[in-house]
Order: structure tokens, then sequence, then C-alpha cells
């Protein structure tokens, strides 16, 4: 494994095969990883195409494992982005924190991909798979 993100609120660690290993931790990482948690399986749900799917779920050790959605992106234009993060919009969720550090581009399809739900919200209105 190697490290792609460690800071005070979570570790993230890409697996030789592709995976991606979040271990939240620091104020709140219990919510948080609920939150990620809950808006991932809401998305997966909702057939959304470009964000990561959740493969294993681990509350006790508040870590999760998902597919990768490609490599973090350095230069996304404002337009673009807020055309992807409204596009997430349509699935029932609001990020939260719309910043080009949360986009990654896939290379398989050629697709910009939003990553790191924590903040997110399910849109009012929206109903929640059962």
């Amino acid at each position: 494994m190697h490290d792609v993100k460690d800071t005070l609120r979570a570790s993230v660690r890409m697996t030789y095969d592709g995976r991606v290993q979040k271990t939240f931790r620091g104020p709140n990482a219990e919510q948080r990883f609920a939150n990620e948690v809950r808006v991932l399986q809401f998305l997966e749900e909702r057939g959304c195409p470009f964000v990561p799917r959740l493969l294993e779920i681990h509350p006790d050790i508040l870590r999760i494992m998902t597919t990768s959605c490609g490599s973090r992106v350095e230069h996304l234009d404002d337009g673009r982005a807020r055309e992807l993060f409204a596009e997430l919009e349509t699935y029932g969720v609001r990020h939260d924190d719309p910043e080009v550090r949360n986009v990654t581009y896939r290379q398989t399809d050629g697709r910009f991909c939003i990553i790191d739900f924590e903040f997110a919200t399910i849109l009012p209105g929206s109903e929640e798979p059962s």
C-alpha cells in the first residue's frame, strides 16, 4: 500500500490492486465515517456512476475500502467543476466541499469523478434507500 493522504482527519491509502482504504480519525470521526458510508450507499442505490463504490465497511476501526476513481486532478476549469458538482445534486446529494481536491479523473472511461463524502448532505426531499 502507499499513502495518498495523511491528515488529522483521515488516512487514505491505495492498495496494490487499486482499492482505496480510508481510515477516519480526529474530531467527530465516528459521525464523518457514518455520513460517508450513508451517502455512498445512497449514491450506489441511485446508480451514480462517478463516485467510489463501497467494498468493505469496518465500523469498529472507522475504516472503509472503496473502488478507485482514478487519479487526482491538479486543475479543473471552474465552470466544469460547477457542472460536475451540480450533476451530483441530480442524484440527491450536495457535496458541501466542492473543491478540485475532491475530483479525480478515471482514464478507463475519461470521466471526472467525485470523492470524499464525509461532509456531504442528502438533499431534503430525496428518498433514502431502504
